[in-house]
């Protein structure tokens, strides 16, 4: 058995080959020359004793066993990245690029309020952001792409480790002359079983919340019109007198819902979710996550814009 181990750079060019599906376009991405990532995947295929991509005159394909090295390549560089920005770290926390992801329905709503203050207290840290479903991220997370990630419990992590930032209850928005309108007081669930609930397209957790939240399923024949792609829509759905719909706290204060010609009402029990920093439970940057999870969630409180 060979003796010789794989080398990062190696592992790098398998990585782009695989995502780019070409040896050029992956050895532009790779910043060599073809050959010179050709032969680094020769070596490794060399050092493995298996072929880990078919190439044809067509096309370029990752074998299933390739594709497993792949996956387990990427946690390996995303643990020699974490061991890297951690030593660097480690007088200085948060420095260095942090990859941040968050839920369409957090995203827009939060991160304008607390990146400001995050960027005057911690200059050196550089963030790149992504925005996409939790399952999306979750994946992302799990696979080394992203660093932490900004979502909505509750949810399955698996493995992942979390800190609840803020709780954020659902108020229920209805048309300008629509019977639940009428009042200021809490609204009982049970008021709710004959409304024409309108939700997001399946895929967006808040959907599911929000059904959780009413105590019911979607039924034939309703909230089927209308799936909508973003709160934005759902609320100009209810203002164009479509339905209801269940809207986040965090979401408001924007524009787009204190100008909307809606009536909101809040839920009796506070039904709602909550906003969390989830991160890889095994991250060499678990305490640079906690400390970043505590700065968010003091801005977050009701007096942390002050």
């Amino acid at each position: 058995m060979s003796t010789h181990l794989p080398t990062l750079r190696q592992l790098q060019y398998l990585i782009a080959v695989a995502e780019e599906g070409h040896f050029g376009r992956a050895a532009q991405n790779c910043f060599v020359t073809q050959s010179t990532l050709s032969a680094g995947i020769q070596e490794l295929e060399a050092i493995l004793g298996i072929t880990v991509i078919e190439r044809t005159k067509r096309r370029v394909a990752i074998t299933p066993l390739g594709q497993e090295l792949v996956d387990r390549a990427r946690r390996v560089l995303a643990e020699v990245e974490d061991m890297t920005v951690t030593a660097k770290a480690s007088t200085r926390p948060l420095t260095g690029l942090l990859r941040l992801g968050a839920i369409p329905t957090i995203g827009p709503y939060v991160l304008p309020k607390v990146l400001p203050p995050l960027r005057d207290a911690y200059p050196e840290l550089r963030l790149f952001l992504c925005e996409e479903r939790t399952a999306r991220l979750v994946d992302q997370l799990a696979g080394g792409d992203l660093d932490a990630a900004l979502i909505a419990l509750p949810y399955d992590l698996g493995d992942l480790d979390h800190m609840v930032l803020a709780n954020d209850p659902f108020e229920l928005a209805v048309p300008p002359g629509h019977p639940l309108a009428a009042g200021d007081g809490p609204v009982s669930t049970q008021a709710l079983e004959s409304e024409d609930l309108l939700l997001l397209e399946d895929g967006h957790c808040l959907r599911d919340h929000a059904l959780a939240a009413c105590r019911r399923q979607p039924a034939p024949g309703r909230s089927g019109a209308f799936q909508a792609t973003s709160l934005y829509t759902l609320v100009e759905l209810v203002a164009g007198g479509f339905g209801t719909t269940l809207l986040p706290d965090v979401a408001l204060q924007s524009d787009h819902v204190r100008g909307a010609d809606i009536v909101l009402r809040p839920l009796e029990g506070g039904a709602g979710r909550e906003i969390a920093l989830v991160w890889r439970r095994n991250s060499a940057r678990r305490s640079e996550y906690k400390l970043l999870g505590q700065f968010l969630k003091n801005q977050m409180s009701p007096a942390g814009g002050d």
